[in-house]
């Protein structure tokens, strides 16, 4: 790793616990501080590609560290994160619902790396598309679905007990939204086969 993204990491982390210290809401924190970091660093990238993506993790990282750092609910800052992810990058079409789903997974993966709550995370990741997708004119109930995909899929990564917690939330539903996850293959469940 490059000394660039540990940066980023430690600055969102710090502008964060700072801003925090003053008083303030977690979830206006995280988007405020996430949009412009994403803002920022991917100015120049035009598109949320790959490397891209692979970036922002330090960034999602970042946010975890600092919400947990102060003490704040990590479903809270789940769904800043994913409403600042979306502000920052301002895309529409598939590629937005794209961006949700890995920036989902990326959450529950972060979310897990400090033993947080996978259910409470995952119900603040689906608040935070579906705010994301009406500011930006989005179909709610896709981006609400893609963003439950996404947790399920990392979680699937993760393991049988996160699974569960994840697609528990995944399968209710949340701000008035119904959610739909598309199971990974490999973790959905099966049907016995008659001889």
């Amino acid at each position: 790793m490059t000394g660039q993204p540990r940066g980023v990491l430690e600055s969102v982390k710090d502008s964060i616990i700072s801003t925090m210290k003053g008083g303030g809401d977690i979830v206006n924190t995280v988007v405020d501080v996430v949009s412009g970091v994403v803002t920022n660093t991917f100015a120049d990238a035009g598109t949320m590609g790959t490397s891209a993506l692979t970036a922002l993790t330090d960034v999602i990282r970042g946010a975890i560290y600092g919400v947990r750092a102060v003490g704040s609910d990590l479903g809270l800052g789940a769904k800043g994160i994913l409403i600042g992810v979306l502000r920052g990058t301002r895309e529409t079409g598939q590629a937005t619902f794209e961006t949700i789903s890995e920036v989902a997974g990326s959450v529950i993966k972060q979310t897990a790396e400090v033993a947080g709550d996978l259910g409470t995370a995952t119900k603040g990741i689906v608040e935070g598309a579906i705010v994301g997708a009406t500011e930006l004119g989005l179909d709610v109930e896709e981006a609400a679905s893609a963003a439950a995909s996404g947790a399920l899929k990392a979680a699937g990564e993760i393991g049988s007990t996160a699974v569960e917690q994840v697609r528990k939330v995944s399968a209710e539903t949340v701000a008035g939204v119904k959610v739909v996850a598309k199971e990974p293959a490999e973790h959905a469940p099966t049907i016995p086969q008659t001889p």
